[in-house]
């Protein structure tokens, strides 16, 4: 057995979970999900708890054992309590406005703003406080669309290592270098 595979995941009361053949629909207070599952995976809920099991014992269906198993997991955790991402814009003149439509405006030093459309699954929300920088922050219930779109703002200006500019996450280590020396 995988070692995260046929570990039980917990069911919250006020979850519903619905497993047709090789699909599974989670609902909860956020929104909705679904996710498809190889055949060779089987759900069964028993006592508040899912549990995942396999029929063959190759390498690959192994792998997605437990793969399949943090997908439904972060589901799970998704529709109940959600995700969020913050991203810090560092550099003189970075900010961003968030437009009707969830068109999010990015002005990061470039001679014209970067104009994004977020999904509406996400929600974003911008901090700004005089004196630091603007800080993006992204909610979602969608673990995987919301770190898709953090990377998609994020490679548009990645951190320098010389002076530190560019969008990082919040709290991200930036290893820096050393300028030239005379």
């Amino acid at each position: 057995m995988s070692k995260i595979g046929k570990i039980p995941i917990f069911i919250p009361k006020d979850l519903n979970i619905k497993i047709d053949k090789n699909l599974i629909i989670v609902k909860g207070k956020l929104g909705v999900l679904n996710l498809k599952i190889p055949e060779e995976i089987k759900l069964l809920i028993d006592n508040n708890k899912l549990y995942l099991t396999r029929n063959i014992e190759s390498k690959k269906i192994k792998s997605l054992h437990g793969l399949y198993r943090v997908l439904i997991f972060n589901m799970i955790q998704g529709v109940t309590k959600g995700f969020k991402k913050e991203l810090e814009l560092v550099g003189v003149g970075y900010r961003a406005i968030n437009r009707d439509n969830n068109i999010l405006e990015l002005n990061l030093g470039f001679s014209h703003s970067i104009m994004i459309q977020i999904p509406k699954e996400i929600s974003v929300d911008i901090k700004t406080e005089k004196g630091s920088n603007f800080i993006l922050l992204l909610k979602s219930y969608n673990k995987q669309l919301l770190g898709l779109v953090a990377a998609k703002i994020r490679s548009f200006r990645k951190p320098e290592p010389y002076k530190g500019k560019g969008i990082r996450y919040l709290k991200e280590e930036i290893r820096r270098k050393e300028g030239k020396t005379a």
